[in-house]
């Protein structure tokens, strides 16, 4: 399909939709920061030696722990039904959870749709919960066809979410909805808990026994700008979303924690007192690298949906330019805030047509081109500096205390740029 321009909702940015080659990692990469946020569950992901072989890759750095995931392969036998493969994979997950007692929480990862591995998970889950009572077990879609990098998440979360009790409390809660990295979430609940707000709860929790329950009284905080599924989840079990910028960098901070203050009628004056400190500290973490960063042009391209967000944060605290913010989809509602944030003349692009979009790169020559690893030794060694777009994903950058973190990880290309070019 052709790319065509539209005007977007909420903004008077234009939209280029492209449908193409997609240059992305499927949504099984999210296991890998999934099975160590909850710490009792465990990822079979039900699928080809190629799917088993690009986990191992990707989680190739955890060497000295057993992981909490695996692999159920699927081989020629099984697609050609010479065996039953809801014998097989009851047998594969008998055997796990006999070798480990330690799992509570079980999921059923697909890599392709069901027309494609010829099994149904959704009523193996079923089965399987049913058969190990003190194991809960869900499935979803961990596809490249279906999902893109952190869409797995979404799947994942999406999937949790009819299984949450409901709340038994009048009051309202506040939930924070996206996977942090453990000393991120524990900063968050500390300024949560400064500000007087009396119950935080996350999705995910750290273990199963511990999901938070949902429900009428519920106000959630999108952590992450790829969990549409999961918020419309939520919202159909009664939850209700706080509109706010997302967590990154000192300004996107104080605006996601000003909506659960204004929510939860925090006193103003005690919230900015509370904000104050931290957020002077994340000011001058980025000042140190504003001097590199401001006035350079940046390039995304569409990998995580991470971009919009970043790009606001990236042009308005650290005066670098955006030419062209791609995603490879745009929630409109979610992200009405951060659009109307970004500055004036920046193409925002949908989708992927990979060829036509690498075009744009090598005529507009960015100083930074924010991509997928698969791109990013091509665009190098066309002589152009890159920044993988992975790293965001796995480093703590949401919050005060790693706004400056966030800033180096874009400067530290140009800094290599600029000692080799001496």
């Amino acid at each position: 399909m052709s790319a065509g321009a539209m005007a977007t909702a909420g903004t008077a940015l234009p939209l280029l939709r492209e449908r193409g080659q997609r240059e992305v990692f499927c949504g099984l990469t999210g296991i890998v920061w999934l099975h160590r946020k909850i710490q009792d569950a465990f990822f079979l992901v039900v699928g080809s030696r190629t799917c088993a072989h690009l986990l191992q890759s990707a989680a190739g750095v955890m060497l000295f722990a057993e992981p909490r995931f695996a692999t159920a392969i699927i081989e020629e036998r099984d697609l050609a039904g010479m065996a039953d493969a809801n014998e097989e994979l009851d047998r594969v997950v008998d055997r796990l959870l006999e070798r480990r007692p330690d799992i509570r929480m079980l999921f059923l990862v697909g890599s392709c749709p069901s027309e494609v591995i010829k099994l149904d998970l959704s009523r193996a889950a079923q089965r399987l919960s049913v058969k190990h009572s003190g194991v809960r077990v869900l499935n979803y879609s961990g596809s490249g066809i279906e999902t893109t990098f952190t869409q797995g998440e979404d799947a994942c979360l999406a999937a949790l979410v009819p299984e949450l009790p409901a709340t038994t409390s009048a009051a309202p809660e506040l939930m924070i909805v996206g996977s942090l990295p453990d000393i991120v979430e524990d900063q968050f609940l500390r300024l949560f808990a400064d500000m007087g707000i009396a119950t935080v709860r996350s999705l995910p929790a750290r273990n199963a026994a511990s999901m938070p329950p949902v429900g009428p009284n519920t106000l959630f905080l999108l952590a992450q700008p790829f969990l549409g599924d999961t918020a419309r989840a939520l919202e159909d079990r009664g939850a209700k979303r706080l509109d706010a910028l997302f967590p990154f960098g000192a300004e996107g901070t104080v605006d996601w924690l000003h909506a659960a203050a204004k929510a939860f009628g925090i006193d103003e004056m005690h919230f900015r007192s509370l904000v104050a400190a931290p957020r002077e500290r994340a000011k001058r973490a980025l000042e140190r690298h504003r001097m590199l960063l401001e006035g350079k042009t940046i390039f995304f391209l569409p990998d995580s949906q991470l971009e919009v967000p970043l790009a606001r944060f990236l042009a308005n605290e650290l005066g670098m330019v955006p030419i062209e913010v791609g995603t490879p989809y745009l929630h409109r509602q979610h992200l009405a805030r951060e659009l109307e944030a970004l500055p004036e003349g920046v193409q925002l692009s949908e989708g992927q047509d990979v060829d036509r979009q690498l075009d744009r790169v090598r005529s507009s020559r960015p100083d930074l081109t924010v991509c997928g690893l698969g791109l990013a030794n091509p665009l190098e060694a066309q002589g152009l500096s890159t920044k993988w777009s992975i790293e965001l994903v796995f480093s703590p950058v949401h919050g005060f205390d790693q706004a400056g973190d966030l800033a180096e990880l874009f400067a530290r290309p140009l800094r290599r740029r600029d000692m080799l070019k001496v």
